[in-house]
């Protein structure tokens, strides 16, 4: 996506074009909505947009933070920055050049980012398709098929995740095993909540204590850790952004796509999830990848009203 700077770093050499204020506030509504068919969590929709003539803020709705298994809020960041990257894309595929603002100095801890139109340019024809990938985009909880993933999809998947300052790491046999394990003790002990419990059965209606759902794996069957090199809120945020783009990707190669959480919500499996990238990093998500037909239904979404906001 071509069309984005990163934050406030501006093109002087860009030309510039007197813009009609209307048709910016019309993109950046279209932008947020977009940001609405974002995956979240445990299906939280932890974001809320504030738009303020040319410009889109980006807030965590702490009220939708699953607080029982996110206490420090990372997965709900991490939710709203593939918000975020929804809403990017949008822009971009729409033509329109603009600046994002991450983790702004002195703001209210909860104002994640800042979008700001500068002026109308060439529509992305990347972006355009990734665009059209979004609404259809949805979790599949199905088995995958047996068929092998193809390692191209894999490799553009990967590039994805990475150029949105993300890793990837893919999980060898043993170290599946090993994950499994961990998060089968975490689990019991959630089990044994009272308060976790009731929590999940609000946000997703679930009442297994994997707050992700599991499905059956075929042979074909890849998964792998997002993780990046800090543990810190603009690293989840970052990280949501990198999901989006690896989930989008994934749905233009026709490989289905299921967020695991649970193995980063407890300091354990986080710990032994560090271990298999010889500490290198901090993990954040565990994404099943598979070959499997894309169809299936989306996830129902909040109302426009409740995540937009306008002055």
């Amino acid at each position: 996506m071509n069309n984005n700077r990163e934050d406030a770093i501006m093109n002087i050499e860009a030309p510039t074009r007197a813009i009609d204020t209307r048709t910016a506030v019309e993109a950046l509504v279209a932008a947020a909505k977009s940001g609405g068919y974002a995956p979240s969590i445990g299906n939280t929709q932890p974001w809320r947009w504030r738009l303020t003539g040319d410009t889109l803020d980006l807030h965590l709705e702490r009220s939708r933070i699953r607080s029982a298994a996110d206490l420090d809020g990372r997965l709900a960041t991490l939710s709203c920055g593939a918000a975020l990257h929804h809403a990017r894309v949008t822009m971009a595929a729409h033509g329109w050049d603009i600046t994002v603002t991450r983790m702004l100095q002195g703001a209210d801890r909860d104002l994640l980012a800042r979008l700001h139109v500068n002026h109308r340019s060439p529509a992305d024809p990347t972006s355009a398709a990734l665009q059209r990938m979004i609404p259809g985009r949805h979790i599949d909880r199905r088995a995958a098929a047996d068929s092998p993933l193809n390692p191209e999809a894999l490799a553009t998947i990967t590039a994805a995740v990475e150029a949105e300052g993300t890793r990837l790491h893919t999980l060898r046999t043993d170290q599946i095993l090993d994950l499994a394990a961990a998060v089968e003790r975490a689990q019991l002990s959630a089990a044994a909540d009272p308060a976790r419990q009731a929590e999940l059965m609000y946000w997703t209606g679930l009442a297994a204590p994997n707050t992700d759902g599991t499905a059956p794996h075929g042979r074909g069957t890849v998964f792998i850790m997002l993780y990046g090199t800090a543990d810190e809120p603009l690293n989840w945020l970052r990280a949501g952004e990198a999901l989006s783009a690896g989930w989008i990707s994934a749905a233009g190669q026709g490989v289905s796509v299921q967020p695991h959480s649970a193995p980063t919500e407890t300091i354990a499996t986080r710990e032994a999830m560090r271990a298999m990238i010889a500490r290198v990093g901090h993990p954040f998500l565990v994404l099943r990848l598979g070959m499997a037909d894309p169809s299936g239904p989306g996830t129902p979404r909040l109302p426009t009203d409740q995540i937009i906001e306008r002055y």
